[in-house]
């Protein structure tokens, strides 16, 4: 329990303490930002017809330059009232169905009306099917349109709908608790007294998870008092899919965590990652709940949250990929070798360029507000000079 894990062995295993939660069946309007537990097939064609993609005529591609005869017209949600002929156009609208007969769409700016005679002004279309969506040329019954495990944004919600499925399955949101620790802090807005301090941790994870598929709920907190907290986390346990400890999960005489669950009947998995800030994480399992207990340092939690809680949550949803993506990018500043941990530097990215921020200190706040992303500076990395590529992920 002593040796510093490296980071992925750590997030390796903390997915494993726990597979997705159940599936379940949940209406388009109410599936953003969840994950398919299902592979997403289409059960009808897209087109299911030939349609128009713009306000013209449908012709004959043989029959240019014209003139033609207006036979009628086409408009969306109606079926043509009858089929193209020789010499003849059919009014038509974009979205609309192609009539029989008809293999081209010439756009209305190209021709002119006068009555039922239409007649060429312009270049007209130069290959047969212009203007036309082809039957099934978005995609065809029977195609996978979305995997499992892919997450719900509104591109694939519009994919779903006119899938022709008439519900989703995904995977349910965790309920994920956020429990404090300390003496010393007090809920954001409240007047201090000597050495206390605002809590700022609580609404940072509960911002970060806002943006997550999960019910986050109203922070809680526990004084230093080993105690209390393991019954705290005991009747959380009951009740939610994750508990998140913040603080106190060092090894100073004040940090409670890892015996409170102990106490609590639940079990620690692993302590101690080689990686800062966030050395003093905790994972562990009290009954079907998942214990992941963060340092208590601003930018320990932010790290550790972005590394692990986040990851965490989007497994349980049913995430493909839960893990945050790696970007690179080159250096804007010369940037020194690493120690004995991999850092994960507050940095920012801007104009393709990637800046370490100059304050590191994990207890600083201010920093945290400028930075837009984790520069990923690994273990006896050598120096790098400014312009060499970094590894980073983006943070909020």
């Amino acid at each position: 329990m002593s040796a510093l894990l490296p980071v992925e062995e750590a997030q390796a295993r903390l997915l494993a303490l726990r597979g997705p939660l159940s599936p379940e069946k949940i209406s388009f309007f109410e599936c953003f930002g969840l994950y398919t537990l299902d592979n997403i097939f289409a059960q009808r064609d897209q087109p299911a017809a030939p349609l128009s993609a713009m306000d013209g005529y449908a012709i004959r591609f043989d029959d240019l330059p014209g003139p033609w005869t207006i036979i009628g017209e086409s408009a969306a949600g109606t079926a043509p009232g009858r089929s193209v002929n020789a010499g003849e156009a059919m009014r038509i609208f974009t979205g609309a169905l192609v009539p029989d007969g008809a293999d081209t769409v010439i756009v209305q700016e190209d021709v002119a009306a006068d009555g039922t005679a239409l007649t060429l002004t312009g270049d007209g279309p130069a290959k047969r099917g212009r203007h036309i969506r082809a039957r099934a040329s978005d995609f065809a019954a029977g195609d996978c349109l979305l995997p499992t495990g892919t997450r719900l944004n509104p591109g694939a919600i519009a994919a779903a709908a006119m899938s022709g499925a008439e519900q989703l399955v995904v995977g349910r949101r965790p309920r994920v608790a956020i429990l404090t620790t300390g003496d010393e802090l007090v809920q954001a807005g409240r007047a201090l007294t000597a050495g206390q301090i605002p809590d700022s941790n609580s609404p940072m994870l509960a911002a970060m998870l806002a943006g997550e598929p999960a019910t986050a709920s109203l922070p809680h907190h526990v004084r230093d008092d080993r105690a209390i907290l393991a019954k705290v986390l005991k009747n959380l346990a009951r009740r939610h899919d994750v508990v998140v400890t913040v603080g106190g999960a060092s090894v100073g005489d004040h940090d409670h965590v890892r015996g409170a669950l102990q106490d609590a009947g639940g079990t620690v998995n692993f302590w101690k990652i080689a990686m800062r800030p966030g050395k003093p994480l905790i994972a562990g399992t009290i009954g079907d709940a998942i214990l992941l207990g963060l340092p208590g340092n601003p930018s320990s939690a932010l790290v550790t949250a972005t590394l692990f809680l986040l990851p965490l949550v989007r497994h349980l949803a049913g995430a493909r990929h839960p893990l945050p993506a790696i970007h690179r990018a080159p250096l804007a500043t010369p940037l020194d070798g690493g120690g004995g941990r991999r850092d994960y530097l507050r940095a920012r990215i801007e104009n393709g360029r990637l800046t370490p921020l100059i304050r590191q200190d994990s207890g600083m706040t201010l920093p945290l507000a400028a930075a837009n992303a984790l520069l990923i500076r690994n273990i006896a990395a050598p120096p790098r000079d400014a312009g060499v590529m970094a590894d980073y992920i983006v943070i909020a």
